[in-house]
């Protein structure tokens, strides 16, 4: 049975090719030698994703995804990533992307957070874009 679970809050969305998106997202962490305990992947409202944002990060702002590390253990991954739908379709309008492709790089985005990467300066989101690209690659669907 999967470790990857994916789920909706406030959104009426049906993730379609979830089963290749567990094979590719488990052949990336794998890659890094990290072991999967449980991913949990919420596709949400901004709404939803706003009082996140508020409550447990205190911003006051609209973000596209944002991941909670749960793991007790450094090469394993036990970990939520909430993602905004209504952000990602925004997105993919704005970079003329159909939205599954956008919603991939993010969904991949959060996991590369929970392997280590990060993307807070400019260097790290060049670097943070070409392992999501790379990672991107791998998806067979």
């Amino acid at each position: 049975m999967s470790q990857i679970h994916f789920f909706t809050e406030d959104v009426d969305f049906e993730l379609p090719h979830s089963s290749q998106l567990i094979k590719w997202i488990s052949q990336v962490i794998a890659s890094l030698d990290y072991n999967i305990e449980q991913l949990n992947y919420i596709i949400c409202s901004d709404k939803y994703l706003l009082k996140i944002n508020r409550d447990y990060l205190d911003h006051d702002y609209l973000t596209d995804i944002i991941t909670f590390d749960n793991s007790d253990e450094a090469s394993t991954i036990e970990a939520d990533i909430f993602i905004s739908l209504e952000r990602v379709q925004e997105n993919a309008n704005d970079l003329k992307l159909p939205l599954e492709s956008e919603l991939h790089r993010v969904m991949i985005h959060g996991v590369l957070h929970l392997l280590g990467w990060d993307d807070k300066t400019p260097e790290q989101k060049v670097l943070m874009r070409e392992k999501e690209e790379a990672c991107l690659s791998l998806l067979q669907i």
